[in-house]
């Protein structure tokens, strides 16, 4: 709250109030992002469970990629398999404490930030299927290599978790560089 001194406003306490309202105007648009592109997600998932499990697959590029429905019941590459519960319980877990991370600010707006975005973003896609449909629907299969079917939520979360462990590795270097030159 501002305060009213010698008549007149604080500056330091209109100054927190300020930045109290530029936090919460963050974390709201956090909010939206990753209800964006859970909402995403699971629209492109209801296309293909309504246009693509019928036909089972189609090809988009020959030898290259193609759509494919599978329902998934395990985590990648099919570890896992048949362990709903499990992977709920877990995936609950990654998601609260990145929320966490994210809404306590813990976690300042930046790239470390939006790396767990896209993890929460992706997980509670995911999740959304472990809970409601009791498997996961993937759909993207390349052919030029022998990988994984994934979905968009798979995406999100692997750019984000590899972008995140890119960036540690990165300032673990830059770190370990600076004490190096900061010994001589």
């Amino acid at each position: 709250m501002m305060a009213i001194r010698s008549g007149k406003l604080d500056s330091k306490d209109f100054s927190e109030n300020k930045n109290h309202r530029g936090v919460q105007m963050i974390q709201a648009v956090t909010l939206m992002i990753i209800g964006l592109l859970t909402c995403v997600d699971q629209l492109i998932k209801v296309a293909v469970l309504k246009h693509l499990k019928p036909v089972g697959s189609k090809v988009l590029i020959s030898g290259f990629f193609r759509l494919r429905y599978v329902e998934n019941t395990g985590a990648i590459f099919g570890s896992l398999e048949s362990k709903t519960i499990i992977l709920i319980i877990f995936t609950s877990i990654i998601v609260l404490v990145s929320l966490f991370l994210i809404l306590s600010k813990k976690i300042k707006p930046g790239f470390m930030y939006a790396c767990l975005v896209l993890i929460v973003s992706g997980g509670i896609g995911n999740l959304i299927d472990r809970i409601f449909r009791g498997f996961v629907v993937d759909y993207l299969e390349p052919l030029f290599v022998d990988f994984a079917i994934f979905n968009f939520a798979d995406c999100l979360v692997t750019v984000g978790a590899f972008s995140m462990m890119g960036y540690l590795i990165y300032d673990m270097v830059k770190d370990s560089r600076k004490a190096k030159n900061g010994k001589h």
